[in-house]
């Protein structure tokens, strides 16, 4: 079951994932400075925190894909768009190559303003240090 996964690092009026997030599994509060605060057992996975932040901090994580893989889903904002079944080269906060992973579907939530999401299977044991992929070139 995907659970949102938060890696916001800097403390920056900002609570969008808050007001996207339908069932109150992150929660910023009073403080709008304040890092989120995540309950990922409320999370029902629909992807809208995702799409909704503008740092590109949230994710959701499936660790049991199945065959020893997990999926990330993680904002995309370039053209074109890797196709369903590409093998994709997974890149770390610093954009360092973390594996291959394959893209397994991309998605275009509503709400996501031209965001689309990209769900990669890597292998289980990469899936906390994927943050997105090399942009695709076809």
């Amino acid at each position: 079951m995907r659970r949102i996964f938060i890696d916001c690092r800097e403390r920056i009026p900002c609570d969008p994932c808050q007001h996207a997030c339908p069932t109150g599994a992150i929660h910023i509060g009073r403080d709008i400075t304040a890092l989120p605060q995540i309950r990922p057992e409320l999370c029902a996975g629909c992807l809208r925190c995702v799409a909704a932040c503008p740092g590109q901090a949230c994710f959701l994580i499936d660790p049991d894909y199945g065959h020893g893989e997990a999926t990330v889903d993680f904002p995309y904002e370039y053209l074109p768009l890797p196709p369903a079944g590409a093998a994709a080269e997974a890149r770390n906060n610093l954009g360092e190559t973390v594996c291959t992973g394959r893209v397994v579907q991309v998605l275009s939530p509503p709400g996501g303003d031209h965001t689309h999401i990209v769900r990669l299977a890597v292998p289980a044991d990469k899936a906390v240090q994927v943050r997105g992929i090399k942009p695709w070139r076809g």
